[in-house]
């Protein structure tokens, strides 16, 4: 039996700036625990540009900040051309607080920037922690190569920031995966509040309409996410393809919402070419067009990874490998495991060696048969923990909600 909470709040920010994956992660969250728990609410604060294309449960909704973009050199741009990026920054700051300040969550979950895009969070999170709200910073398995992410935190004091303003640090995969922190030097408050809660297992959801894109045969499937940075990958897929006329597997290839329109025009012109090949832009259920496949070719972020672990696919992950290295840390960890094959970029620009790869796909052994326990339990550990939060307050509410 679902248990009932009356009036209890999560706000959850989500800063997407390049991709989906922080607003697919914080959706997942929040779905689950409005599965648990009814009369619970979840407001997500997004900057995705696609936020509203996603189905979201009852409970569950979000508000747009303004959309800034990461390009492919890590700076960032305004969206909106004529607006500058430090006007952008301000609108985002004040529209968060002003949300934070009327929805008066009892949790807030920050995904994986601990200050915000540019620090635009801090001022909020020391609104909330004065009046009393958990705060939660929650983090991928992998974050990046330690050097880059050193660099990036050393000149903000991130760690220390994180120790004085977080009551909990969620590290979204097992402790025997890889630590987001390894090689920092990490203060002992911040461990002390690390919890590893596992992966956040993905399921085909029941509600709504199917997805028309999934075909009537067996499939191998090519997700690149967002899109953004794809193009490569997409077009090593169309190459292998067009040299290697052996290659007769049916193929859907999702293109992802981000990708740049003049290289999306060429790969579909290219694509167009061969039978076998299907190309679409977006599906906003991905999990579906997963469960589906034969076999899945990704770039292996985070929310993709975890799809192949959850419908438990076999899985060729050519990673990222610039301006950041988590796609390829994880891609390695997974394939020293034995739960995915894995080609650098500049092995998959090799059509005869990627055409290789792609015809042992779908009979290689799912991720199950390298490991018994994938230990995909994140959601049901986070769902037990907020909980336990929830049973706290009850008995014992903050002195500062108590003084109003």
């Amino acid at each position: 039996m679902k248990r009932r909470l009356e009036d209890a709040r999560i706000l959850m920010y989500s800063h997407d700036t390049f991709g989906l994956g922080h607003l697919r992660r914080c959706r997942t969250i929040a779905h689950a625990l409005v599965e648990n728990y009814r009369g619970l609410k979840v407001l997500i604060i997004s900057g995705a540009t696609i936020a509203g294309a996603f189905d979201y449960r009852a409970r569950v909704d979000f508000v747009k900040v303004p959309s800034v973009i990461k390009l492919r050199d890590g700076e960032y741009t305004s969206m909106a051309s004529h607006v500058d990026l430090q006007e952008t920054l301000k609108m985002r700051q004040s529209i968060i607080r002003h949300t934070a300040e009327t929805f008066q969550p009892d949790i807030f979950i920050v995904d994986k920037e601990p200050m915000g895009l540019k620090g635009e969070v801090e001022e909020t999170l020391h609104y909330l922690k004065a009046r009393g709200t958990t705060l939660v910073l929650g983090m991928r398995d992998v974050m990046d190569a330690p050097h880059l992410l050193e660099a990036e935190w050393k000149k903000n004091s991130v760690l220390q920031k994180i120790d004085q303003f977080y009551d909990r640090v969620w590290v979204y995969g097992p402790p025997d995966f890889h630590d987001p922190l390894l090689g920092l030097d990490v203060p002992p408050g911040v461990r002390r509040k690390m919890e590893f809660v596992g992966f956040l297992q993905r399921s085909v959801s029941t509600q709504g309409a199917k997805s028309e894109h999934v075909p009537d045969e067996d499939y191998l499937l090519v997700t690149t996410g967002g899109g953004g940075d794809g193009a490569d990958l997409v077009n090593d897929v169309v190459s292998a393809f067009e040299q290697d006329h052996t290659l007769q597997h049916k193929t859907l290839i999702v293109l992802g919402p981000y990708m740049p329109a003049k290289e999306r025009i060429q790969l579909l012109k290219r694509a167009s070419k061969i039978a076998c090949l299907q190309v679409i832009e977006f599906d906003n259920k991905m999990e579906e067009l997963i469960a589906g496949a034969k076999g899945v070719v990704a770039m292996g972020g985070y929310n993709t990874y975890c799809e192949i672990l959850s419908f438990d696919k076999p899985a060729l992950i050519i990673p990222r490998t610039w301006p950041r290295e988590e796609q390829l840390i994880r891609a390695q960890r997974a394939s020293e495991l034995g739960l995915v094959d894995m080609l650098l970029p500049e092995e998959s620009a090799d059509p005869k060696q990627l055409a290789a790869a792609l015809k042992r796909l779908p009979t290689r052994a799912p991720p199950s048969a390298s490991s018994e326990n994938m230990r995909l339990e994140g959601l049901v550990h986070i769902s037990r923990i907020v909980g336990e939060w929830f049973d706290d307050r009850e008995q014992y509410p903050p002195l500062s909600v108590v003084a109003e």
